[in-house]
């Protein structure tokens, strides 16, 4: 079985079982890095933008109510469709999946336009929900793709690639209402900012159909992914609930509950109350932008730091562990000095050294939030290679992660303390450090294959 490529080839594919060598000049467009590529180029126009949006603060309103409740909704309805998106990615295969799931971002950011004009929360909340829907189909469609597409010594490496990709799009969505209201006096963002979204999210449903199904992906050594038999609904519900008792997965619960829970109140209480709104997009352009190196530079520790894959993890934890340490105290200095009955005055960009200490704490906590997600995904990446368990596996994470971020954002919703809300934040993250130890001490081997006869890695 072979197919053309572009670029110079020797063979492709599988022969009868057998490997058979393949080389080729460039990057293909069937090769894993491509896909993955896609995969990000996807993500940078339709969460990408939705987290540009997010950073803002309230969705870009003064009343962070109404972004709250819709937050809620999403986030609910997100737990349990990250849950099953993963047995439904298995059914309905990429194109229909990820399709179906890109839509609805553009129903989301619309019901913001709606709002700045009728002021009636009603639409926000119902499309928050719809997209929970849509955000729990790509984002298990996605996990499938970055966490079984890359060989398995290459899996830090290719989640790096993506999380490079996906944040560029908060970067130029950042820029978007930064420019776009550079001069405006008015605490809401203006129509152009919200359609400017949706242009970004509509051109990312139709990317989706550029991405090509696993079993016509082919790596750099001519090996093809499993080939995929698209499954059933019966199976995949039972499948699906066998996760709940999957020890694995009950261990990475603690992270993925952390992993979005600092989200409310670094939006709404970091970036929301210490900037006027040109300088909230502006710190958003680098607050993504530090996504971009975080992801890099923990991706790269996570594969070319140590012969042994299992003490690249457990390196990489405690890199994770003590940059967290470091932020989250420099949070908690940040915090003692202003509440919600006292509210700091709005700074701006061209405050000087005022500043540059706020500015500076936002664009860590973008930093710790890639290397910690990215170390997550290369945990998950770690305990298996076949694409249905995976896009389950990360399914299950996004589920669990959405269910905390539901949580995080009624509890800003309620005016919670925002002493409190830090010190729940630093302590959820704090308590998924020893757990991810222990499974990657239980369950992450160190694979023979990364390495090949004369002790060089294998290729990309």
């Amino acid at each position: 079985m072979g197919m053309k490529t572009q670029g110079t080839e020797e063979a492709t594919g599988l022969e009868d079982g057998v490997v058979v060598n393949f080389q080729s000049n460039g990057i293909r467009y069937n090769s894993p890095v491509a896909q993955v590529v896609l995969v990000g180029l996807v993500c940078f126009c339709c969460p990408g933008m939705f987290n540009a949006l997010s950073g803002m603060g309230g969705g870009g309103q003064v009343d962070h109510t109404v972004a709250n409740n819709a937050n809620t909704a999403l986030y609910t309805t997100f737990a349990v469709f990250g849950i099953l998106g993963g047995g439904i990615y298995n059914v309905l295969g990429s194109h229909l999946t990820l399709f179906a799931g890109c839509s609805t971002y553009v129903i989301y950011v619309g019901s913001f336009l709606y709002y700045n004009h009728q002021k009636d929360q009603t639409f926000a909340v119902i499309a928050g929900a719809i997209l929970g829907v849509g955000a729990g189909l790509l984002w298990a469609g996605q996990g499938a793709i970055m966490t079984s597409y890359p060989p398995s010594g290459r899996k830090g490496t290719y989640i790096s690639v993506f999380w490079t990709v996906f944040n560029f799009g908060g970067v130029i969505g950042g820029l978007v209402p930064f420019v776009l209201n550079y001069h405006r006096t008015s605490p809401s963002v203006n129509d152009g900012t919200y359609i400017a979204f949706m242009s970004f999210m509509s051109l990312g449903a139709l990317l989706t159909l550029t991405i090509l199904p696993p079993n016509k992906v082919v790596r750099e050594d001519g090996s093809r992914l499993e080939l995929v038999k698209y499954s059933n609904p019966s199976k995949e519900a039972k499948e699906i609930l066998k996760l709940f008792l999957n020890w694995k997965m009950l261990m990475i619960v603690p992270a993925a509950w952390a992993s979005n829970f600092f989200y409310s109140y670094q939006f709404n209480n970091v970036n929301g109350l210490l900037f006027n709104l040109r300088t909230r997009g502006l710190n958003n352009v680098f607050y993504w932008g530090a996504q971009m190196f975080g992801s890099v530079g923990i991706g790269c520790l996570l594969d070319f730091s140590f012969r042994s894959r299992r003490t690249r993890g457990f390196v990489g934890v405690g890199i994770v562990a003590i940059m967290a340490a470091a932020v989250w105290a420099g949070g908690l200095a940040k915090q003692l000095q202003y509440s919600l009955d006292n509210k700091p005055e709005l700074l701006d960009f061209k405050d000087g050294r005022r500043f540059m200490g706020p500015f500076a704490l936002y664009f860590c906590y973008g930093l710790l939030d890639a290397m910690f997600q990215s170390l997550c995904y290369w945990v998950i990446g770690a305990l298996a290679d076949d694409t249905q368990i995976l896009s389950r596996y990360s399914g299950f994470y996004k589920g669990v992660q959405s269910a905390g971020a539901a949580v995080a954002w009624q509890v800003d919703a309620h005016k919670t303390p925002l002493l409190y809300q830090l010190m729940i934040n630093w302590s959820l993250i704090t308590i998924s450090y020893p757990l991810l130890i222990l499974l990657i001490a239980l369950s992450v081997k160190d694979d023979k294959d990364e390495i090949g006869k004369d002790g060089a890695p294998l290729p990309v």
